[in-house]
């Protein structure tokens, strides 16, 4: 049964939504597809697995972390499924184009962005890191604003610009 907090964190509210000791959801405020009440569940204040994931997200957000230690569950069609694990696959620091995963998979472009926008788990899946073939910031749920501090972020402390 899934249980979720609404946590404060540096880069602003999220909706942290767990089942059991597994990580299910990291939801912006503004997120495109938002979480029905059954996914949501009961929310709760932070339980001692809440915690451990906003710890684990807070530390990302320092340039304490590059990768996240936490048991995850993707909940979605095979194909969303597909997309997701490629979003994984993307290193710490590197960005891909929505062109790049469709040829990859061998799917259409806008299909690979919808469900890159449909990613539960933003951020732990890093989504963030796909770009427009031009470069260009695209779409992304916690807003351009927090994808490009994203993006700064995991740049090399040298390069960042904050």
């Amino acid at each position: 049964m899934n249980r979720h907090a609404v946590v404060s964190t540096r880069i602003g509210e999220l909706t942290v939504v767990v089942s059991e000791q597994t990580l299910v959801g990291v939801y912006f405020p503004h997120h495109w597809v938002k979480p029905t009440a059954e996914t949501l569940g009961e929310r709760v204040e932070a339980d001692a697995f809440v915690t451990t994931v906003v710890e684990q997200l807070e530390a990302y957000f320092t340039g304490q972390r590059r990768t996240f230690d936490l048991p995850t569950r993707l909940e979605g069609t095979d194909f969303q499924r597909r997309v997701w694990s490629v979003l994984a696959e993307i290193p710490y620091g590197e960005t891909t184009t929505y062109g790049a995963i469709a040829t990859r998979l061998g799917e259409p472009a806008q299909a690979v962005g919808k469900a890159v926008g449909q990613n539960p788990l933003s951020i732990v899946i890093p989504c963030h890191r796909v770009i427009g073939k031009n470069g260009s910031l695209t779409g992304y749920a916690g807003g351009l604003t927090n994808k490009q501090f994203l993006l700064d972020l995991e740049q090399p402390v040298g390069a960042r610009l904050f």
